[in-house]
Parts: structure tokens; C-alpha cells; sequence
């Protein structure tokens, strides 16, 4: 790997499993120092520690934070200040969702889920913005959206909710904070193989109709979400502001309900 992170700092919201921390490993395994945000996974935060000293990559340390608690997201930003000096990449990658049809919908659940997805990125940004400010500093932000900030999600009403209201957020941040030199993007991930589809990779049925509305005929894997925030997070990417780029081997343009 190269080094194109050094003496950057990183953090990386829900970052013990799944894409979040393949995104703490990659970013760290290129130089990056990465500040591994997680709720109520310690271990996974143990182990994505490892894995990033296992592939040799830079300082890490643990926080935990309720991104949906103000008090846990400014310690989570004063955190990688005061511990790794700076802060110049912040990736809202945390993420829930909450399956219901649309009259069963709860209150807890709704807001949960717009907390978690939406209301967390937008104070998580703002925190990081007033620091990079403070600082003088340049800084990228990317989002973990997803397919359904475009695509409809029947029984997910609140989460395509969030993620169409991420999608805006990032689109007006960018033109808001283009002339601070912070850049602003969204990679939407489709079908990813993470421990959240277990359930779906075990029924055959569902699994391969899903892959039949995938022009590339697989499943993601969290690297590739990876190698996409890592583009966006770096110097080659100095000009590329205000979109979503999607990662989903084409889903979103073949998509049909069975």
C-alpha cells in the first residue's frame, strides 16, 4: 500500500464491523492515524485495532460514542485532537435500519433510525467543520449512503428517509463549505457482504434474485466501499466535491421488485 494518508487523522463512525471497519483498516494501512468510533462492540474495535497492526498501518485508539447523543459527538471529534493533534478526514459511516411496513412504524424506531443516519453526520460535520475552521485547515467528509437515498425500500420507509435526507444534506454542504477547501461526498454501497445480510445470504431464493438485478452478478464486499472512501479521502480526489458515487455493481440501474 502507499502512504498517501501520513500525518492525516481519520474518524471513522462505527468502525468494529462490517464496512466501517474496512474502511478504518484501509485508511490506517495507507498512513492514515484513525480515531475507531463504536457503540456497544468493544471487541470489534479490539479487533479492527488488530487488523490495522496486522497490516501495518498507523496510530489508532478506540472511542465510545452514541452518535445520536451531542455530548458523545463533540467528545468523539475533541478526541482525535487531543490525541492525534488534528483531524482532516471524517467518514459518517454508522448506520441502522428498522424493518416495518410503513403503518406499523414506530416513534423509538423512526427516530433511531433518522437519529443514527441523518441527525448524527449532520452534528458530526458540523463539530468537525468548527474545528477545521478554528484550525485554518482544509478536511474531506464523505457518507456512507446507500442505494436507497435514489431507490425505493419497501418496509424501510425511515431509512430511505435518512438516506434521501443525507443525500441532500451532502449536496448543500458542498457548496457551503467548497470555499473552506472541505469537500463533501456520498458512496452508496448496494448489496455488501457483511454479518448485517446473514440472513439473506442463508435463504438461496431471495439471495439469487438479488443477484439477479446485479448486472456484475455478485455481492460487494467492504473493500470495494473502501477503495472508493479511500479515493475520496485522498489529494487525488482534491476536486471531486458534491456527489454520491455508488457501489453496487450496477443495482440501481437494474433494479426491480419480484
Amino acid at each position: 500500500m502507499s502512504a498517501r494518508f501520513t500525518g492525516k487523522v481519520a474518524i471513522v463512525t462505527g468502525s468494529s464491523s462490517g464496512i466501517g471497519q474496512s474502511i478504518a483498516v484501509r485508511l490506517a494501512s495507507e498512513g492514515a492515524s484513525v480515531v475507531i468510533d463504536y457503540h456497544s462492540n468493544p471487541e470489534g474495535a479490539e479487533e479492527t485495532q488488530k487488523k490495522i497492526a496486522a497490516a501495518g498501518g498507523g496510530k489508532t485508539i478506540t472511542v465510545k460514542a452514541d452518535v445520536t447523543i451531542m455530548d458523545d459527538v463533540k467528545n468523539l471529534v475533541e478526541q482525535a485532537w487531543q490525541q492525534l493533534g488534528s483531524c482532516d478526514i471524517l467518514v459518517n459511516n454508522a448506520g441502522v435500519e428498522k424493518h416495518a411496513p410503513f403503518w406499523e412504524a414506530t416513534e423509538s424506531d423512526y427516530d433511531l433510525v433518522l437519529g443514527t443516519n441523518l441527525k448524527a453526520p449532520f452534528f458530526l460535520t458540523q463539530r468537525f467543520v468548527q474545528k477545521l475552521m478554528e484550525a485554518k485547515k482544509p478536511g474531506r467528509v464523505i457518507n456512507i449512503s446507500s442505494v436507497h437515498e435514489d431507490m425505493v425500500f419497501p418496509n424501510f420507509a425511515s431509512y430511505c428517509a435518512a438516506k434521501g435526507g443525507i443525500r441532500m444534506l451532502m449536496r448543500d454542504l458542498a457548496m457551503e463549505l467548497g470555499p473552506l477547501g472541505i469537500t463533501v461526498n456520498n458512496v452508496a454501497p448496494g448489496a455488501i457482504n457483511t454479518p448485517i445480510n446473514a440472513s439473506l445470504l442463508e435463504d438461496k431464493p431471495k439471495l439469487n434474485a438479488l443477484l439477479n438485478n446485479i448486472p456484475l452478478g455478485r455481492l460487494g464486499t467492504p473493500e470495494d466501499v473502501a477503495s472508493l472512501v479511500a479515493f475520496l479521502a485522498s489529494d487525488e480526489a482534491a476536486y471531486v466535491t458534491g456527489s454520491t458515487y455508488f457501489v453496487d455493481g450496477g443495482l440501481i440501474r437494474n433494479y426491480k421488485e419480484q
